[in-house]
Order: structure tokens, then sequence, then C-alpha cells
């Protein structure tokens, strides 16, 4: 047990890589619900008849991915029959409900390629909790502490691999309770159970079921961006204080509220190419502004496209970096698109914290 221990710390700190490559996600997003169905037998059996003491059992699991590595998903299981125990002359005899963590293993060890493989290995694990009825053949209901481990050989279907089957071996142990004393992963406490059971992922924010890369910044965007803030930094240190336009980026402002214009006073928004929506980075930036706060914004655009246009793609920038501080308390004094500024790269919104 210590090995899989092990293996779900080192999934979770796959998270980290995973979380880097793919869109920022919502809380209502990679959330899924499916149903399985199958059968259950003791790992070990008195008296033989291993495969003729078989147990059906039918349930529901509902879970989310948090990344393309890792999940959690709740999971209850119904059990039909009473193979090997005494009947108790219930249809069901008993349910297991459990917590289970999941590693698709597939997308770990070979990368998420942008949407789910046909194929892929998820494991799971968790802990649970096994309740057996309570009929006049017992003189009371059994409660137990249960977990379980197995794997998921599952197949992603559709065009849009909305919908996944899977069939998934997997062992069962009761830890305690039902006439056994403390807590201890036993094979005489275990079942083997293989069940097959299909998935549905809810549609995301993204507009898939999936998810979805975010877009790449293309290096001679980042390269023109450092270029210019590497200008911006020149041009105050040269002229510590004085009053001046920040090309097109700070206003003029009167000199009885004149102070001294700081690299640290301005924040940088950047954006891809013809798009006006804040990515995780930008949102961080924004969140150094403390609640209060007076700010200028000004948006810009690249050269590509006709005048019109990038007027109004400069000045939804600067909207959508004023709406976002406002919900944080900060005051926007100004927020205004000024279109192309200069002649290479430059779709940013710049913030003049006052």
């Amino acid at each position: 047990m210590k090995k899989l221990a092990l293996l779900f710390v080192a999934a979770m700190m796959a998270t980290a890589v995973s979380a880097q490559t793919v869109k920022e996600s919502k809380t209502s997003d990679n959330f899924y619900i499916g149903i399985n169905g199958g059968v259950a037998t003791k790992m070990t059996s008195p008296g033989g008849g291993w495969l003729n003491k078989l147990n059906p059992n039918a349930g529901l699991r509902i879970g989310r991915y948090f990344t393309p590595v890792f999940g959690l998903a709740v999971e209850s299981n119904a059990y039909f029959t009473n193979k090997p125990y005494t009947s108790l002359k219930t249809v069901v005899r008993g349910i297991n409900t459990s917590l289970l963590g999941t590693v698709n293993f597939s997308n770990w060890f070979g990368g998420y390629p942008g949407q789910p493989r046909c194929f892929e290995v998820i494991g799971l694990y968790g802990l649970g909790w096994g309740h057996t009825f309570d009929h006049e053949v017992l003189v009371k209901s059994i409660d137990a502490l249960t977990s379980k481990a197995g794997i998921d050989l599952a197949f992603n279907l559709g065009a849009k691999k909305a919908w996944q089957f899977y069939v998934e071996p997997a062992v069962v142990w009761a830890l305690n309770g039902a006439g056994y004393e403390g807590v201890e992963y036993n094979i005489n406490r275990a079942a083997f159970q293989l069940n097959a059971g299909i998935v549905y992922k809810f549609r995301n924010s993204n507009g898939t079921h999936n998810f979805a890369f975010a877009p790449g910044r293309d290096q001679a965007e980042v390269d023109a961006l450092n270029a210019q803030i590497n200008a911006l930094r020149d041009e105050l240190s040269r002229k510590p204080k004085e009053v001046e336009v920040i090309k097109e980026v700070v206003k003029e402002v009167p000199t009885t509220t004149v102070r001294e214009v700081k690299v640290e006073d301005l924040v940088f928004v950047t954006f891809a190419q013809g798009k006006s929506e804040l990515t995780f980075d930008s949102k961080a930036a924004l969140n150094n502004i403390k609640q209060g706060k007076h700010v200028q914004i000004v948006g810009t655009a690249s050269p590509e496209g006709n005048p019109e246009l990038n007027q109004r793609l400069s000045q939804a920038r600067a909207d959508v970096v004023a709406e976002y501080l406002k919900t944080r308390g900060v005051i926007v004094d100004e927020a205004t698109g000024k279109g192309v500024q200069g002649t290479t790269s430059n779709r940013l919104a710049v913030v003049y914290v006052k």
C-alpha cells in the first residue's frame, strides 16, 4: 500500500504540469456521470467454487477531472445476491459507497494530446463505507470501512469524445466490521470485482466535453513585448522626475497632482492576437492591485487589421481590464483604447496605478 500511496503523490505532482498546458477551467467544468454493472466474488472462498459464487451489482458514478491526469469520483454500488453468505431474503443485500481518486496513466506518461485518446488506462483508488441491510436473519445491520483499487480500460467514443466506455477489474476490501477485528488490508477480507460502465462527460465552458489547450504565445510577440517594456524602463530611468506621457500609455495629469511615475506603477496585460479575454496569468497580475487604488488603463492593438477594427479591439481590451478591476474594488478613473501604437506587435493593455 505504501507504493500505492506514492503513486498518488506523484499523480498530484503531475497535476501542476498538466495545468500549464490546458485552458483555465470553471468550477462547473469537466464533470461526468456514469453507470456500471458487473459481478463480484470473494478472493478466497472456503471449499472452492470461486466462480460459482458470483454476486451481481450495479452502480452510479459521478466525478470531475481537475486536470487531464487527476480527478475525483463518488461511486455507489448495490449488491443483489447473498452468495456466498446466508440469505437475508432482501433484493439488495448491501451497498458500498466510495470516494475515489483517479489517475489517467495515458496522459501522465504520454502527455495530453489536446483531446482524449481512443483508448486510455485510468487507475483508481479510494476509501468508502459498506452497509449490509438488517433482517430477521441478522440481529442488526453491518457497517464497515471499505477500500477499492482498480484499473479502468477506457474507450472514448464519438467525434467529440463525450462518451466513454470502460471495463474495470478491481479489488474491494472490507477493512473492518463484518466480524473482522482491527483495520487491515487482508485478502481474506477482499472481493474481486469485474464491472463495465458507460460515462457521459458534460459540455464545458470551452465548448468541448474535454480539456482544451491554452493558446500558445508567439515567440516574436513575446520578444516584441519585452523590447517595449525595456524601452519604457530606459525612458523612465533617463527622465525620473519629469511628468510625461509614457508612449501614449499614461496621460499627462495636472501639476497639482503630479508624482513620479515608476516602472512598478505599471501593470502590463498581454492578449492573444485578435482577442480581448483575460488569461489566468493576466488575472494574477491584476490581483496585485489593491482595493481602493485609482488606476488609468490604456488598451492597444497590433498593426494587423484595419484601423477601425484595431480601435474597437484596443478599447475592448481596456474595458475588460477595467471591469475585472472594478469587481475587485479598484477605482478606474479612465479606460481608453489607443488603437495601434508603433509598428511592432503591441497586443496589450497597460494599467497605471496612481
